[in-house]
């Protein structure tokens, strides 16, 4: 009871921060109230089902629901519930976009309960979501009902969650300590290897002429705003949906089937490093490609020390919030 408790007011804490935020941002970019309110329910939605894998307990309380197709079937349903909500107000629905949206859910709900469990048909799943999620599927999906409106990331948080839900629900992996807050621990563990990776990191990326360092334009008041809410995000989006699937999943299986931890990890960090192919300029980015295996070696690193995911989402985080900062 006490962690339902703890997630109920995580809830409230996260409804009451994305109710104030967007209409901060509508009054800035001079968005309508009526799309404004039309749009936020969906959010509010997305982040119930959005919290849910972090927390233990309501996990299991899910598992309890039923079996597998029962479950899997739960999940499709929660995984178009916000945009059915969000897109006939913002003039935003297409049938084509909807029925290519739940042919992608049922596909990644359904995998699990269809699939019997083994390295192929995981690997197999795992492409499927990196896929979906570097396709831009979203983008088309959703739409973008008006300036300084991108709805793409609702579909993303989405497909997250979607993911994450059903390899521990329906894959029923080990837990790997996942959660959106780290120990005292694991913030020393993810600190310790993101300073490991920066002169490594650094160095590789001068010698590749990947990026050059800029000191950040705007005053420092700004900054100190702005950088505690770039690393937030960074560590429980980006860092929490990338840390999941290479280390907590992917590097466990490879461990697995090699019979070696370090085998699982280089390997997993290769992987990683070639997903970044398709990030950014044209494909194939191999600058970006190489810097993104090198740190996930050192990702993976401080998943193996903590054996825990939340260490590597902080090393993660940190690398990503200084590469914003200083050298983009």
């Amino acid at each position: 009871m006490k962690r339902m408790r703890q997630f109920l007011t995580t809830l409230v804490v996260v409804w009451t921060a994305a109710s104030i935020a967007t209409y901060v941002y509508s009054q800035q970019q001079n968005i309508p109230s009526s799309l404004a309110i039309a749009v936020l329910p969906a959010f509010l939605i997305e982040a119930v089902f959005y919290l849910m894998p972090g927390f233990g307990e309501v996990r299991k309380a899910f598992d309890r629901l039923g079996g597998k197709p029962l479950r899997a079937a739960l999940l499709a349903a929660s995984a178009v519930v916000p945009y059915l909500v969000e897109a006939p107000r913002t003039g935003t629905f297409r049938l084509a976009s909807f029925v290519a949206l739940l042919a992608v859910v049922l596909a990644a709900a359904f995998w699990y309960a269809w699939i019997r469990p083994s390295l192929p048909t995981d690997l197999l799943f795992l492409a499927l979501i990196a896929a979906v999620y570097l396709s831009k599927l979203f983008n088309q999906i959703y739409g973008q009902p008006a300036p300084h409106v991108q709805l793409a990331i609702l579909g993303q948080l989405m497909w997250i969650r979607l993911g994450v839900m059903a390899v521990f629900s329906l894959r029923s992996i080990q837990d790997p300590r996942f959660g959106f807050v780290p120990s005292r621990s694991e913030w020393r563990i993810g600190f310790l290897y993101y300073l490991f990776f920066l002169p490594v990191g650094g160095a590789i990326a001068y010698w590749l002429r990947f990026a050059r360092f800029h000191a950040p334009a705007m005053e420092w008041w700004k900054l100190a705003l702005l950088v505690p809410g770039m690393f937030l995000a960074f560590l429980w989006v980006v860092a929490l949906f990338e840390e999941f699937f290479f280390r907590a999943f992917l590097q466990r299986l490879l461990a697995g089937a090699l019979g070696s931890e370090i085998g699982g990890l280089a390997v997993a960090s290769v992987l990683f490093g070639l997903v970044h192919l398709w990030f950014r300029h044209s494909f194939p980015n191999w600058r970006f490609a190489i810097v993104g295996g090198v740190s996930g070696i050192f990702y993976g690193l401080a998943f193996l020390k903590a054996r825990s995911v939340r260490a590597a989402m902080v090393t993660h985080a940190l690398v990503v919030t200084t590469w914003r900062l200083f050298f983009s």
